[in-house]
């Protein structure tokens, strides 16, 4: 008789359906639930965090351009017109996420403006998206472009820069779809040559067909470990339609492709910069997309990155700058360091000029800075924290000293 029981009490705690009558019935510490009701509780638990989500949006104090520009100038030294592309593509990002959570205001669909960021090493592309990410209320990652190959070669695949935005949003899969992805060394993907070959460029072009779904916007299946996609792996579908891309590379090169243009358009827009206007010592500053697409990238990419803007490279009163005056700069981590250790530190003026003259003299931007500071700074911090002495006076004799005994002629750019 308790075996009837037993069985008469099997049956939905929800809706009162028996097992005979579901396709699943699970059972609990005290009840069960059917297949039918799993499935519906989960579609509102779905509804619910979605709505929180987007009640979490409204509530974000939303900083217009002006603003995301001055928290950036905080970091970041100068590159103002990169600061402001970026300002407006976050700002109007932000906006269409918004638009998004209002149902009801949908006559207009605003699309996104995918960016590419184009600039000499060490002149802060990088350090621009990592500062923006310090402000942003949405999912951000950085990824690189240069591990990235064709699927079915050693590498990663495309779809492991959805990956990486998954794990920075705890794999919510709603929050990811509304984050923003900074794709670094984007030139690195460009094609070698127009010429065709027998071997395949699985870091090139290749890849730049695959990023052509996931910068326009579809639904991709993306690996949730990443790594290689093997046939019985779970896959979780993630849409990018509102995932914004801002893409950086260097383009090592690409001013010979510019200067090319300059001298030979006849009409158009260009025509109109006379040769003798030409800024020589900041051929980056023309840039258009055709020299894009002189470099090695295919049209399609290029027209899925609507926002093309430049970098300028660090002039000297730019790198003195860098120096001593962003919240994060160079000086101020070194008296940090220092001080953490007990140790006062002072570095005299002219230090500082010597600095920027050898980091002129390297070609290497901002990192060049760090490297001279390092090679400065590395016996006192070496001998210092196990000595008595608190207080560190840098003078232009110990500097010149230091740099003088550490090889720096093979950084040299002939």
């Amino acid at each position: 008789m308790a075996y009837s029981n037993d069985k008469k009490s099997e049956r939905c705690s929800f809706c009162g359906r028996t097992k005979k009558e579901t396709n699943l019935l699970i059972a609990g510490v005290s009840g069960h639930i059917c297949d039918s009701c799993a499935e519906q509780a989960y579609g509102i638990v779905k509804e619910e965090v979605k709505s929180k989500a987007d009640l979490d949006l409204q509530h974000i104090k939303l900083l217009k351009p002006l603003e995301i520009k001055a928290f950036l100038d905080q970091y970041v030294i100068g590159q103002d017109e990169a600061k402001k592309y970026l300002s407006v593509a976050v700002y109007n990002h932000y906006k269409r996420l918004m638009q998004g959570s209002h149902r009801e205001d949908q006559e207009v669909e605003i699309e996104k403006s995918n960016i590419i960021l184009v600039g000499e090493t060490g002149t802060g592309k990088t350090l621009l998206a990592r500062t923006i990410a310090r402000m942003l209320h949405v999912p951000f990652t950085i990824v690189d472009a240069t591990v990235l190959t064709e699927a079915g070669y050693v590498g990663e695949d495309i779809e492991s820069i959805l990956t990486r935005l998954l794990q920075v949003s705890d794999y919510n899969v709603e929050s990811a779809e509304r984050g923003i992805v900074f794709i670094d060394e984007i030139d690195k993907i460009a094609r070698k040559s127009d010429n065709p070959s027998i071997t395949r460029d699985v870091s090139g072009e290749g890849v730049q067909q695959g990023l052509l779904k996931l910068l326009e916007g579809s639904v991709v299946n993306v690996p949730p470990q990443g790594g290689r996609k093997h046939p019985d792996q779970k896959m979780i579908p993630v849409n990018t339609k509102n995932i914004l891309f801002i893409c950086g590379g260097a383009f090592d090169g690409i001013e010979k492709k510019i200067a090319q243009r300059l001298n030979t358009k006849v009409v158009g827009y260009t025509a109109a910069v006379k040769a003798e206007q030409v800024d020589r010592d900041n051929l980056l500053q023309y840039i258009a997309p055709q020299d894009l697409k002189s470099y090695g990238l295919i049209p399609e990419i290029i027209g899925r990155l609507p926002v093309l803007t430049f970098l300028n490279p660090l002039d000297r009163g730019t790198l003195r700058s860098i120096l001593t005056e962003p919240k994060n700069s160079m000086i101020k981590q070194y008296t940090k360091l220092f001080k953490m250790d007990g140790i006062d530190l002072k570095i005299d003026e002219e230090v500082l000029e010597y600095i920027v003259d050898k980091a002129i003299e390297f070609k290497l931007g901002a990192r060049g800075l760090r490297s001279i500071c390092e090679a400065i700074m590395i016996d006192p911090m070496f001998e210092m924290p196990s000595g008595k002495n608190g207080k560190l006076n840098v003078d232009i004799k110990f500097a010149r000293e230091k740099i003088e005994k550490v090889n720096f002629k093979k950084l040299k750019v002939a």
